[in-house]
């Protein structure tokens, strides 16, 4: 009967859209995802200094911090359907760049090497600026799509298909085709973005953007205002910026860390994401019937727990499976935290507001993963003269359990979903 109730809520052009939003999606998250694999590893081809590496993945986060408020007021004040096509469009041509940098580079000397990866940065600064519109659109646009009643359901599926795409599709395809050619995933990226506009440009439902008042300042100052009187709220986006902080460093060390650690080819690499998609594939599935079954409150507990034993665990035993069944529990975990306060929040924030304050957490939720992609390079690059390269590739994972484990403590004072404030 539920089923059916909220079968009945979509209306025909609304289920049409979201289908229209899903295909996008997984298109767009599939050449996120192998860029995820090539970049770092095209970084890791030109030099093995991890503190360089980690200023190409900080490139790519640093937008987060700095447009995230901007991009929120814009979804707000627009069609938000075309918001996430003129994102991946932009996308689509910064793509394009890198084929043509990559093509052009080949064996780059030692000298060269530093300004070809000042470059990529470059580029990966513009990917994250259009990612910050594109994906704070999407997730702001969705409730325009769907009831309230099915945003558990609908956040689930989305979210499935991204990481499908994204996380479990992506680095595998994106790992054999780096064993052919470097060159080969900057064009599947190309390619993916490029068609994913496409799809997208076909939603023909109008979201609601509200006219903010005059200004941009004053827009998003009446966000602020409410995400201030909010405190449940502006702790969770604290607390997931600090969890991100961690979460990051692990990311940006896990190509030296697979590379010279695990022993690990660029196949191998690819199949270790993959397997840590499998997490989020299967929490897409289970996670909602985790909170319908145990409630929202024990779920975000369980997965700030993982957060917390996994790179523990990782940093303790090096082993490819060990690796890979940790990464799988750490997808679980975040797709657990993403479904329960993602859906929570769409669910209390005022939808005139919903754009702007949803920008604001996420400033706050994803603006430190920047300084943490940095905070790893320095500590590998400070650790190793004294704990040799293998013991400096671990630390990030021990110092991240260990950080964790001390979020969940301060959590544990105010951490409440019973409300919104």
């Amino acid at each position: 009967m539920a089923k059916h109730s909220e079968n009945a809520a979509l209306a025909t052009g609304d289920r049409r859209a979201v289908w229209w939003l899903m295909s996008g999606s997984a298109l767009s998250n599939l050449a996120d995802g192998v860029l995820i694999v090539a970049l770092p590893w095209l970084a890791s081809e030109l030099t093995r200094d991890a503190l360089l590496i980690a200023v190409v993945t900080a490139a790519t986060r640093l937008p987060w911090l700095l447009f995230s408020i901007p991009a929120g007021v814009l979804a707000d004040r627009v069609n938000r359907s075309r918001l996430l096509v003129g994102a991946d469009a932009i996308r689509a041509m910064l793509a394009l760049v890198l084929v043509a940098l990559v093509a052009t580079v080949g064996d780059a000397a030692p000298a060269s090497a530093l300004a070809v990866v000042a470059l990529l940065s470059g580029v990966a600064f513009a990917l994250g600026a259009a990612e910050v519109v594109r994906d704070n659109t999407a997730q702001t646009f969705l409730p325009d799509l769907v009831p309230a009643s099915a945003l558990e359901t609908q956040n689930g599926r989305l979210w499935s298909v991204e990481l499908l795409t994204g996380q479990l599709l992506a680095p595998a395809i994106a790992g054999g085709l780096i064993a052919v050619s470097l060159l080969l995933p900057f064009v599947l990226a190309c390619v993916a973005y490029t068609l994913a506009a496409v799809l997208l440009w076909q939603i023909r439902v109008k979201a609601k953007p509200v006219a903010a008042p005059s200004g941009w300042w004053l827009s998003a100052r009446e966000g602020w205002q409410w995400l201030r009187g909010h405190s449940q709220l502006l702790r969770l986006a604290f607390l997931l910026g600090l969890v991100n902080f961690s979460a990051a460093g692990l990311m940006t060390i896990l190509v030296l860390y697979s590379r010279e650690l695990l022993l690990l080819e660029a196949g191998a690499h690819g199949a270790l994401l993959a397997i840590s998609a499998l997490g989020g594939v299967l929490g897409g599935w289970l996670c909602p019937r985790v909170v319908r079954r145990f409630g929202a409150l024990p779920s975000v507990w369980l997965a700030l727990t993982l957060f917390a034993l996994m790179p523990i665990i990782m940093g303790l035993y090096v082993a490819p499976w060990v690796a890979a069944a940790a990464l799988f529990l750490e997808s679980f975990a975040s797709l657990l935290w993403n479904v329960v306060t993602v859906s929570w929040r769409q669910r209390h924030i005022p939808a005139s507001l919903l754009g702007r304050v949803n920008s604001l957490y996420r400033c706050a939720g994803w603006g430190g993963i920047a300084f943490g992609a940095l905070a790893a390079g320095l500590l590998v690059s400070a650790l190793e003269s004294t704990l040799g390269r293998d013991g400096a590739l671990r630390a990030p994972y021990l110092f991240a359990g260990a950080f964790n484990l001390l979020l969940m403590i301060w959590a544990s004072r105010w951490l409440r979903l019973g409300d919104s404030k």
